[in-house]
């Protein structure tokens, strides 16, 4: 299945970030693609809690969403939406940061909201609670899809290898892990880890990322790391996007992944054992 990430620049207007989207699309889908893909957040990067809570809507009257659903209809594509940031009837008004996997009838064939929150404080000029805005979800999710079994992630829940094992050892194929990547950690942290998750699971790895400087009419301005990944099952970088924004490519091949296991076939070896012991 020749796949598509997207690496683009959200701001803060749904309806701009929408166009975008499906134009990056149309060009994809002209250039083969069968499976496109879009970062973390899609409809809106923000940091001002009071203008997303003007401009977000819930899952059912969201643009960005059944936009990009006629789009993947239109074209006849599978379409992963990184994430949307969407209201919710939480009664503490708190938002759901939501990955759709989307079917080539522009169905909803499954669903993820981000489970571990970005609560950080990376340098003396930039903190994160993300927790204070948006809940977390509680159910793994790992979808069928005709040509691989895919994991679903969100950006900081790269950093919970247990996380992604479990995905594994539930039949993914293919780990998702899309990104608006800090570029003060995504500098250090963002290659390595995502290799060692292709490492770990014998996984796909695809990383679609935000990039660049987000444009935002109120609430400070988010610099995030780009360098969208394509990384194979032995853990091998493929394709880095860069810093620009742009499209990069990969025909999926299913039988890597069994090639990577039969090599080291890691996630057979699990073993029970007691402790640690404190001395």
């Amino acid at each position: 299945m020749k796949t598509a990430l997207l690496q683009i620049t959200s701001s803060d207007d749904p309806q701009q970030n929408l166009a975008v989207v499906k134009e990056q699309m149309a060009r994809a889908v002209a250039d083969g693609a069968g499976y496109v893909l879009t970062p973390e957040v899609t409809n809106c990067v923000s940091g001002s809690r009071t203008y997303q809570t003007a401009v977000l809507k819930q899952e059912a009257e969201d643009e960005t969403l059944a936009g990009l659903r006629d789009a993947a209809a239109r074209h006849g594509i599978w379409l992963t939406i990184g994430s949307l940031a969407l209201k919710t009837k939480d009664a503490d008004g708190r938002f759901a940061n939501r990955q759709f996997l989307i079917s080539p009838t522009g169905d909803i064939h499954a669903r993820y909201d981000k489970i571990h929150m970005f609560d950080v404080q990376v340098s003396e000029t930039e903190t994160y609670r993300e927790s204070a805005g948006y809940r977390p979800g509680e159910q793994a999710v790992v979808a069928e899809t005709p040509f691989a079994k895919i994991g679903l992630s969100i950006c900081y829940d790269l950093r919970f290898p247990q996380f992604f094992r479990k995905l594994a050892k539930a039949g993914a194929e293919v780990l998702m892990v899309p990104s608006a990547f800090s570029s003060v950690t995504g500098a250090v942290h963002w290659h390595p880890l995502l290799q060692a998750r292709a490492i770990e699971t014998g996984c796909w790895v695809l990383a679609p990322a935000q990039t660049g400087i987000h444009v935002a009419s109120r609430g400070p301005q988010r610099k995030t790391y780009g360098h969208s990944l394509i990384i194979s099952p032995w853990g091998e970088i493929l394709q880095d996007a860069g810093t620009d924004p742009g499209i990069i490519f990969i025909d999926l091949d299913r039988e890597k992944v069994a090639e990577a296991r039969k090599r080291i076939p890691s996630l057979t070896h699990d073993k029970d054992f007691d402790g640690p012991e404190r001395k």
